[in-house]
């Protein structure tokens, strides 16, 4: 698998004005300015969770003061932002937004959400706890990039009065999950700093304009995550993916191989450094590298999608649903599986199936363009089931 760019959402996937060169402080040597053009948009996250005007105005509303009064703060807060009558915020993973940004478009990938809900959290005192949620983690990919999704959730509290005091010992949470992982509860969890948050957020907007082909902006972005100096491998593994694409393989292979340095059994960083080391002719360490990344996983993501695709494509259709049914299994909370495998049942003649595996597509896609796709060919098969006439 060749140029596997690791993004935390976290998804896949992404202007404003011009902007200058940023000075930022960071190890030297991985970074390489002078290679890429100035960004188009203003690099940073000072501004992330900034509360806009429009923000302000309705968290002092009688509305949203309404939802505090009939359901105290953690509660009321996470009514008045998601319930369906008010705000009709909706998942999209398509960028990760500032918390100004995802209250605007009244949509976000969970990061974007974590972030605004943050911000309001904050805005009435309350604290705050950034967490991982130490699941699987997914693979997507989009514009011949794989990415590699983790998942963050937050915890909200406020401590109750005793008295005229504080009781320190007394601190309510309630855990907020904008897309759990299935049976969430019974996962382990990490604590995150703000720091941490900060540098997720710059990494996806690296990964996100890396897939839209603006690999400038992507360096810009990669460079900032980098000069958080995050303690795990995500921006070095991102620098280095943006190194490679942008043909920098001296560079590409630093970022790299710091990378690993800071995760040694990192399998997305082995499976980008295993590529650029048979690219500059070091088959053996590249041989050895598979060796390593075949131990960890046998069965790289997308296989049986691929081999389905094929199958598809040369009319076998029965095979093609094998496979597609083995990465259902393995990926269940993938749409494009889900949808391929509808394609393949209307072929061989199983509607009813086919809207089943439709309907999974909708419930499982974290993208609105790809929810009103399928959305819209549900409907075309259910118009064709009612406008059929059975003969016995």
């Amino acid at each position: 698998m060749k140029r596997l760019a690791s993004l935390l959402l976290v998804l896949p996937l992404l202007l404003a004005g011009c902007a200058g060169t940023p000075q930022l402080s960071a190890p030297p040597p991985l970074f390489a300015d002078a290679s890429f053009k100035p960004p188009s948009e203003t690099i940073g996250a000072h501004n992330l969770f900034t509360l806009s005007p429009a923000m302000q105005a309705y968290v002092h509303s009688p509305a949203f003061e309404a939802h505090l009064r009939s359901k105290g703060l953690e509660r009321g807060l996470i009514d008045a932002l998601y319930s369906k009558t008010d705000l009709k915020l909706e998942y999209d993973s398509s960028r990760t937004r500032t918390a100004a940004e995802t209250y605007e478009a009244r949509a976000g990938n969970c990061l974007s959400l974590v972030v605004m809900t943050a911000a309001f959290a904050r805005e009435l005192g309350m604290t705050v706890r950034f967490r991982s949620v130490l699941a699987d983690e997914t693979w997507s990919r989009d514009g011949g990039i794989y990415l590699v999704a983790s998942h963050v959730n937050i915890a909200l509290g406020h401590r109750k009065r005793n008295g005229l005091l504080y009781d320190e010992t007394s601190e309510h949470e309630l855990v907020v999950d904008f897309l759990p992982p299935p049976e969430a509860s019974r996962f382990h969890t990490r604590q995150l700093e703000e720091e941490d948050i900060v540098a997720l957020y710059l990494n996806n907007r690296a990964a996100e304009s890396l897939v839209r082909g603006k690999i400038d902006d992507a360096y810009w972005w990669a460079r900032a995550a980098v000069a958080t100096n995050p303690p795990n491998a995500i921006a070095y593994n991102t620098l280095g993916v943006i190194y490679q694409r942008h043909g920098d393989l001296v560079m590409a292979e630093r970022a790299l191989r710091t990378a690993l340095e800071r995760e040694p059994e990192s399998l997305v960083v082995m499976q980008n450094l295993g590529p650029l080391l048979a690219a500059t002719g070091r088959t053996a360490e590249a041989a050895e590298m598979a060796r390593r990344v075949a131990s960890i996983e046998p069965v790289p993501p997308f296989q049986y999608f691929d081999k389905g695709m094929v199958a598809l494509k040369a009319g076998d259709y029965d095979a093609a649903r094998k496979l597609f049914e083995r990465e259902v299994k393995r990926a269940p909370y993938y749409d494009e599986f889900h949808f391929w495998l509808a394609v393949t049942l209307l072929q061989l003649g199983e509607a009813k199936e086919a809207r089943e595996q439709l309907a999974l597509a909708i419930d499982t896609s974290t993208k609105s363009d790809n929810r009103q796709l399928y959305s819209a060919k549900l409907a075309h098969l259910k118009r064709q089931s009612a406008n059929s006439v059975r003969i016995y």
